[in-house]
């Protein structure tokens, strides 16, 4: 078994340059994700030169449980958005959803990308009868959006379902090799794709000037910021957008076993499951599921359980692929997609995918390119405007730092024994002279510490016991047991703890 993502293992590297020095673009787009590659894409069929800066390789974030599932019915969406932002905002919601299922096949077909697109039912079901109260109010929103959902029990799945409601004709395919054309592509119509480039400053000004760790910076006219948590966030987008982590299995199964369509579960476990051709004879079937939030406890037992579920119910015995994958989510449950808040115009953001980015990730594509051709937007498209947002805000910051302690320069006993307790492979935030540290034990029995604050805005980190890293339940920052930084919106390692000094000359 590997902890790579399926999507990502053996479908060959990419090798695109570093950014170097100083270079020049109508539009910067930071993030070389689905949103990043949909609206660099979109751009460049404008006659755009357009630069895409990704920190590590292109498309390797497009792995999570919903990653190549296109479709209008994503589990209890229409009932949420309804109930926190209108049945009008469902209901442009349902509009933008329904164009861009059609859209991603309208250009996987143009491209001729070979990404194992197949039209599939989709499913979102009720597994016991407590569920069914949820799954009805959904059904009933989701028809007042005006999407097609037919009701009944019948799901082709090797277990009974409580109810389902189901759209036929909906999209899957691999989420990767679809990117990967949208880069190829762009590239031939004279843009570039820069990866290992991490940005770490954006400049409004004019024109805006974005740089990179090492100093090497794009000039461009506007900005896309196509991230996960953007760095321009201000603090309304701060207090709005929550990450989300969830785990993902897969295996191969017999093709006559294989699950039809695509499936999501209302109430726990909230499972996503899939099936994606393998060969002649079987499937690789994937399942999502354990959503949580970083530090809410063991995932090496999320992972069992998930394991133990994927077995007993979809018949997934040999699991060969386990991984995580991240997004954020708004509390309205609608993207953010559009001008940021600042007085030039100039930025421009999406995120708040909940999830479901290979549809709202093409949504992005199309308004942000709309929107810096200066063309009408579709009407459907106001609830997505980062400027509602801003009704819930304050002036002053969500954060005003952590809490700072005065330095001891001694080790007490009881943070000697905690610790002691920390066994080989297993990590944990331990007050060390007065300190905050994330201390891990390597399999040799060493301990390592660094600062347990995250760079990003001074949130604890927690441990993932499965994964062995250091997640920031905050804002979704990761980093490596040495304190490297892995996943942003950090843009720097953890530091090196003041505590370990003090450790080292007691012993």
């Amino acid at each position: 078994m590997t902890d790579e993502a399926y999507w990502t293992f053996n479908n060959g590297v990419t090798g695109y340059p570093r950014l170097d020095g100083r270079g020049r673009a109508d539009v910067a787009v930071i993030g070389g994700g689905a949103a990043g590659l949909w609206t660099a894409w979109e751009l460049a069929r404008t006659g755009r030169r357009v630069a895409v800066l990704e920190a590590g390789r292109i498309a390797e974030a497009a792995k999570g449980g919903a990653a190549g599932q296109a479709s209008v019915i994503q589990a209890l969406a229409y009932s949420r958005i309804a109930h926190a932002a209108g049945p009008e905002a469902a209901r442009c919601y349902a509009q933008a959803q329904k164009h861009a299922v059609e859209r991603i096949a309208e250009v996987a077909d143009r491209l001729g990308a070979d990404c194992e697109l197949e039209r599939r039912p989709s499913y979102v079901y009720a597994a016991d009868e407590q569920s069914l109260p949820q799954l009805h109010e959904e059904w009933a929103a989701a028809l007042q959006a005006d999407i097609p959902a037919v009701y009944g029990a019948a799901t082709g799945l090797s277990f009974t379902v409580a109810g389902a409601l189901h759209v036929v004709d909906q999209l899957q395919f691999h989420p990767r090799k679809l990117l990967t054309a949208l880069a190829e592509d762009l590239v031939r119509r004279g843009s570039a794709v820069y990866e290992h480039s991490p940005v770490v400053t954006v400049d409004e000004g004019e024109p805006c000037v974005v740089m990179t760790e090492t100093g090497a910076s794009v000039a461009a006219e506007q900005v896309v910021v196509a991230t996960g948590f953007p760095i321009v966030a201000d603090s309304v987008l701060r207090r709005s957008l929550r990450p989300r982590r969830e785990l993902l299995l897969a295996g191969p199964v017999p093709a006559e076993r294989a699950p039809e369509g695509m499936y999501v579960a209302v109430g726990e476990p909230a499972a996503t499951i899939r099936s994606a051709p393998l060969d002649d004879r079987q499937r690789m079937v994937v399942v999502a599921g354990e959503r949580y939030e970083a530090g809410s406890g063991s995932v090496q037992e999320r992972f069992r359980r998930l394991s133990a579920w994927a077995a007993g119910k979809v018949g997934l015995e040999r699991v060969e692929f386990r991984w995580s994958a991240q997004d954020y989510e708004t509390d309205d449950r609608l993207p953010v997609i559009g001008p940021a808040s600042g007085e030039q115009g100039r930025l421009w953001i999406a995120t708040g995918f909940g999830g479901w980015d290979a549809t709202n990730a093409a949504l992005a594509g199309r308004l942000i390119t709309a929107g810096i051709r200066g063309a009408r937007p579709p009407e459907w498209a106001a609830p997505f405007a980062p400027e509602r947002l801003e009704k819930n805000g304050h002036d002053q910051d969500d954060w005003n730092g952590p809490a700072r302690s005065v330095v001891r320069h001694r080790v007490e006993r009881d943070e000697r024994d905690a610790l002691d307790a920390i066994r080989p492979g297993d990590g944990a935030v331990v007050d060390v002279g007065g300190e905050h540290c994330a201390a891990h034990r390597d399999a040799s029995g060493l301990l390592h510490l660094v600062s347990a604050l995250c760079p990003h805005q001074g949130c604890t980190v927690e441990f993932n016991d499965a994964e062995k890293t250091w997640e920031c339940p905050c804002h979704g920052s990761r980093f490596a047991t040495d304190g490297a930084l892995l996943q942003g919106p950090a843009a720097a390692p953890l530091a090196p703890a003041r505590a370990y000094l003090a450790l080292t000359a007691a012993e």
